[in-house]
């Protein structure tokens, strides 16, 4: 049985995000990369998720939450993070469920592409309100 890819492409994760996590291919733009690392977050992969961390900005260690259930991607947009880009912004929502309740966590992420490789760099700060 195939297993539709949690970062709801439309695909099977084995042709989706299960490609990038095996490290049979690199997702080649900024939003590939931002799926494969929801899809980590799914699974609990938090080797994924550091390797793919930006060196500058990554810790040492990652401890995902066991209890938290991710269920739904949604892209809000993008800007950049193409095939000739090497900066790139992916803003985006994941629900999830921990103890019964849902919530969601909203994020505009920064990603750069070094050597070919595109790295999650970190989350933009929300916008000022200015009065």
């Amino acid at each position: 049985m195939h297993q539709r890819c949690p970062c709801l492409s439309g695909d099977t994760y084995s042709e989706c995000c299960g490609r990038f996590h095996s490290g049979t291919a690199l997702p080649p733009t900024a939003e590939w990369l931002m799926r494969s690392r929801y899809s980590a977050f799914y699974f609990g992969d938090a080797q994924y998720l550091l390797k793919t961390w930006h060196q500058l900005t990554r810790p040492e260690a990652l401890e995902l939450d066991p209890e938290i259930t991710w269920r739904r991607l949604d892209i809000v947009r993008t800007k950049g993070g193409g095939l000739l880009d090497s900066n790139g912004i992916v803003e985006f929502t994941a629900h999830y469920r921990v103890t019964g309740k849902a919530g969601r966590h909203n994020e505009v992420s920064r990603f750069q592409k070094v050597d070919q490789h595109w790295y999650y760099l970190d989350a933009a700060p929300p916008p000022r309100n200015v009065a």
